[in-house]
């Protein structure tokens, strides 16, 4: 695939017996990592703004087009080329852009764009390719939005990465940067650093202890900010949630991630440690009987929605994690893997299943769509 404008690289859900590019392209399907029993993934993103052009709420669509030329020559230069494709957001079919999204490789807002016609809006990404370990936004909040993300407990990994990619491209682009404030962005949470460290983490063991909201009180009194699947404006489903830092001004780099890295995400992680062996401990034959429960839904129903597909995998990720699910017919002998509950939780959001049947599905059709999808990769035989 060139490095000019392009769909994202999309296959359908392969047919049994073959790979499946599709489920593992991105990172956080992968499972591997620090603590990946509890963390699907880490992600650093910081927000840039070009000197001396008006940020987004001010610009008009002839400077939003002028800011995404100047931004995609500057990240698709020849350098790049062969590891990042461009998609041009504003000429993609809306369930592209959905599937994005889905992704985490845009936001929902950089999906809609600025106005009332989302095909009227320059705006644009950059994917790095295979893997998606990095996106690079441009019109979304900001005139830049540069973001990568790791399997596991990897802030430092990903920080080493984005800050090498962010210093390529201001060695091109003039950014907006105040001695005094640092980096200048639309909202001012975002000034200083421009910094948001965050990771992906995987709870039911708080929820199904209770802890859950105690664990979340917390955060937030720690200055962090606990959001859902989607970021920002999501609620939780499936039991993830991310967190992630809300100071960026008056803080360093190094300091946002030696406080998320090494004291606060391993506190959590340790807690939801502990809430699943009180429940093997303590309540094991409850846990048990929801995650068969679970099990039994999902290789039995005909009919899901994607929240009952969502909470059902939290389950039997869980399940799989703690060693309650014995080996059954599944695509691993031991039993269902972390790994494949990861990549049907990408597999039954409502874009990814209309991709891997080919065609535009009625909410119905979906629900139809999705049980059989579960259904068939949960008991595909060894």
């Amino acid at each position: 695939m060139s490095d000019q404008s392009a769909t994202p690289p999309t296959p359908p859900v392969p047919p049994e017996g073959e790979g499946a590019p599709f489920d593992v392209g991105s990172e956080w399907l992968r499972n591997d990592g620090v603590c990946n029993d509890v963390v699907l993934s880490s992600r650093v993103r910081l927000a840039r703004n070009l000197a001396r052009r008006p940020f987004s709420p001010k610009a008009t669509r002839r400077d939003r087009q002028e800011i995404l030329d100047l931004c995609r020559a500057a990240i698709m230069d020849q350098s790049s080329r062969g590891r990042l494709i461009w998609v041009d957001l504003h000429t993609s079919p809306p369930l592209d852009r959905a599937l994005l999204v889905e992704r985490h490789l845009i936001s929902k807002q950089h999906s809609k764009g600025k106005g009332t016609n989302p095909n009227d809006d320059p705006r644009g990404v950059a994917i790095s390719v295979p893997g998606e370990r990095l996106s690079i936004m441009v019109n979304e909040e900001d005139h830049l939005r540069i973001q990568t993300m790791r399997s596991g407990l990897a802030l430092a990994e990903a920080w080493e990465e984005i800050n090498g990619k962010d210093d390529e491209i201001e060695a091109q682009l003039d950014f907006a940067f105040s001695p005094k404030f640092g980096y200048l962005s639309t909202c001012p949470t975002n000034l200083g650093t421009g910094l948001r460290m965050s990771a992906m983490l995987h709870l039911p063991g708080l929820r199904l202890t209770g802890e859950i909201e105690k664990v979340k009180r917390a955060a937030t009194d720690m200055g962090l900010a606990v959001r859902g699947f989607y970021g920002e404006g999501s609620e939780a489903v499936g039991d993830l949630f991310q967190v992630s830092n809300q100071t960026t001004l008056g803080k360093s780099e190094e300091q946002v991630l030696h406080e998320l890295e090494k004291e606060i995400l391993p506190k959590i992680v340790e807690y939801e440690r502990l809430s699943r062996r009180e429940l093997l401990s303590k309540r094991r034959i409850g846990l048990e009987d929801q995650v068969w429960r679970a099990w039994g839904l999902l290789t039995s129903a005909r009919l899901l929605t994607t929240e009952e597909a969502m909470q059902g995998l939290s389950l039997v990720r869980l399940g799989a994690v703690l060693g309650v699910l014995p080996p059954v017919r599944t695509t691993s002998p031991s039993g269902p893997s972390p790994k494949l509950a990861n990549q049907l939780m990408l597999l039954v959001q409502p874009a990814h299943l209309q991709r891997s049947v080919g065609r535009e599905l009625d909410q119905e059709q979906r629900r139809v769509a999705r049980a059989s999808l579960v259904r068939s990769r949960l008991t595909r035989a060894n």
